[in-house]
C-alpha cells in the first residue's frame, strides 16, 4: 500500500516569501507543489498564470502540478509546459473531449489528471481512468482557499477508488479542500492517497512544522482503506 502524500497548495502561501516557503516544505518532505490557476471566469477568483509558474520552477526541483481552473484550458497547455509544469489537472466541465485533452497533455510530455467538482458525478471516469495519472476530488467548491470540507464529496473518493480497483489500475486519487488535522482521516478513510492542503500549512507561522505534523498524522492514520490497487 503506497504511503500517503501531501501536496502543499501555494494559494495560501505568503507570495512575498514564496520561494522561502516552498523550500521550507520541500525540506520537510514535500515531493509535489500544487498550483491553483484561476481565471475569474471558470471560478470566481483570479490567482496567477505561467509567469509565476516559471518563477516557481526556478525556485524548486519538486514536481509542479498546475490545476487549471480556467476556461478553454487546451489553449494554455503549451504555456504551462514551457513554464515548467510537470502535470496538468483540468476540470471535466471545462473541456468538450476529455480523452483528447489527456492525449494532448501526454503528447507534450506532461502527466494528466482530472478534477471532479462536488456536483459532478464520477461515472464518466470509467472510459478514461486508465489514461490518467491522477484524479483530484474537490472536497470544496473550487475557487477559494480556506473553505470547510463538504462531507458528501467523500462518496466521490470512494467511487473512484472502487472503480480503480475494479479496473486494476493505480491512479493517484487526491482530495482538495478543507483538509486539516481534524478532517484528514475522513478523506484517507474514503480512499485518497494524495492530500492537497493549503491553509492548514501556510496559515501557520511555521509551514514546515505544519507540513510535518500533517504528514505524520496522515501516515499514522488507522483508517486506510483495504481496497487499494497498489
Amino acid at each position: 500500500m503506497a504511503a500517503i502524500k501531501i501536496s502543499p497548495s501555494i494559494l495560501s502561501a505568503d507570495f512575498s516569501r514564496l520561494g522561502e516557503q516552498i523550500r521550507a516544505v520541500e525540506k520537510a518532505g514535500a515531493e509535489t507543489i500544487h498550483l491553483d490557476i484561476m481565471d475569474g471566469h471558470f471560478v470566481p477568483n483570479i490567482s496567477f498564470g505561467p509567469p509565476v509558474v516559471r518563477s516557481i520552477r526556478k525556485a524548486t526541483g519538486l514536481r509542479l502540478w498546475s490545476h487549471l481552473m480556467i476556461e478553454e484550458p487546451l489553449r494554455y497547455l503549451e504555456a504551462f509546459r514551457k513554464a515548467g509544469s510537470d502535470g496538468i489537472l483540468f476540470h471535466r466541465e471545462s473541456v468538450g473531449d476529455a480523452a483528447e485533452m489527456i492525449r494532448r497533455i501526454h503528447d507534450m510530455g506532461m502527466k494528466a489528471g482530472i478534477a471532479i467538482n462536488p456536483g459532478t458525478e464520477t461515472g464518466f471516469l470509467k472510459d478514461i481512468l486508465s489514461d490518467l495519472e491522477a484524479v483530484l476530488i474537490m472536497t470544496v467548491h473550487p475557487g477559494f482557499g480556506g473553505q470547510t470540507l463538504i462531507p458528501e464529496t467523500l462518496v466521490h473518493i470512494r467511487e473512484t477508488r472502487r472503480l480503480a480497483a475494479a479496473l486494476s489500475i493505480p491512479p493517484v486519487i487526491g482530495a482538495d479542500g478543507g483538509i486539516d488535522l481534524d478532517t484528514l482521516r475522513k478523506v484517507i478513510h474514503a480512499g485518497a492517497d494524495n492530500l492537497v492542503i493549503g491553509s492548514a500549512i501556510f496559515d501557520r507561522e511555521d509551514p514546515a512544522e505544519a507540513f510535518r505534523e500533517l504528514l505524520k498524522a496522515a501516515r499514522q492514520s488507522p483508517d486506510r482503506p483495504q481496497h487499494d490497487t497498489e
